[in-house]
């Protein structure tokens, strides 16, 4: 493979917040370190939908999948299933949507919470969490900070050459306080505090790091409409590449060619976006 690379997903993070709160994040942008973009996200602008136009790079009315509740085993080609096709290796840290995506379906908590498939065509190495009881009176939700600690493990044991991180905790917290008061300006700031070492260190590891969400959240909480605070969020890019001017708007099914361009893997035919790095 050309690079290695780690995308790290926060979960329901508008744009706004990431620029106000996210103080590691933007002192990198400040230093010349990462470069920051807006992200359009695909329409509806909803966990799973996104999750799967992230890693297909098709729109949600392409790939099918409308919801949260309509979760299944995608039939396009993705991110994992392309680098496994170049034969790197790959493993994701995340919610058991990405397992049912990408690996199979129904995700089976005691076969596939956690497992090693050297020869699987899709994900490697996955460590996956349910969530499996959350409502606004209770998250459900890892520590970030084990979360990230995970993928580093991974990376170190079995060598990744692309390695995906999702958290729901932000996007959690935001269903329950919204985005605009003094908890999630706390858990913004204490998300951004536990990534940055983490960045360090995987860029020492020689990993090129992209961070961003799969959408925003708005006033009241919500996110899957075409509303900017629900669809736009964040892209921040730690690497070497070249990117577009700073003003580009980048839309939210690039990010697989994108990423499959830097690690030098094939690009799916169905993914009709053009590579935002070069």
């Amino acid at each position: 493979m050309n690079n290695k690379l780690l995308l790290i997903i926060l979960d329901g993070v508008p744009w706004r917040n990431f620029r106000r709160l996210f103080g590691n994040l933007e002192g990198w942008v400040e230093s010349g370190d990462a470069r920051v973009w807006k992200l359009r996200a695909v329409l509806p602008s909803t966990s799973a939908s996104c999750y799967a136009s992230i890693h297909t790079g098709v729109a949600p009315a392409v790939h099918g999948c409308t919801g949260n509740a309509n979760v299944f085993r995608l039939k396009e080609k993705d991110v994992f299933s392309q680098v496994r096709e170049a034969g790197g290796t790959t493993g994701a840290v995340a919610h058991s949507y990405w397992s049912s995506f990408f690996n199979r379906h129904p995700f089976d908590p005691v076969r596939d919470i956690e497992y090693d498939e050297p020869e699987s065509t899709t994900i490697n190495h996955g460590r996956f969490h349910t969530m499996s009881g959350y409502n606004l009176d209770n998250q459900m939700t890892p520590s970030d900070v084990d979360l990230f600690a995970t993928l580093t493990n991974l990376c170190q044991r079995f060598g990744l050459d692309y390695g995906m991180l999702h958290t729901c905790t932000l996007d959690s917290m935001g269903h329950r306080y919204f985005h605009d008061c003094q908890e999630m300006d706390h858990a913004c700031f204490v998300m951004d505090e536990m990534l940055a070492p983490f960045i360090t260190r995987w860029r020492e590891m020689g990993y090129e790091v992209i961070v961003t969400a799969d959408h925003g959240q708005d006033e009241r909480g919500h996110h899957g409409g075409r509303d900017p605070l629900q669809q736009e969020t964040a892209l921040y890019y730690f690497g070497n590449a070249e990117g577009p001017d700073a003003e580009e708007v980048i839309d939210q099914r690039r990010l697989a060619p994108t990423i499959l361009s830097r690690l030098g893997a094939p690009i799916a035919d169905t993914m009709k976006g053009e590579p935002f790095l070069k």
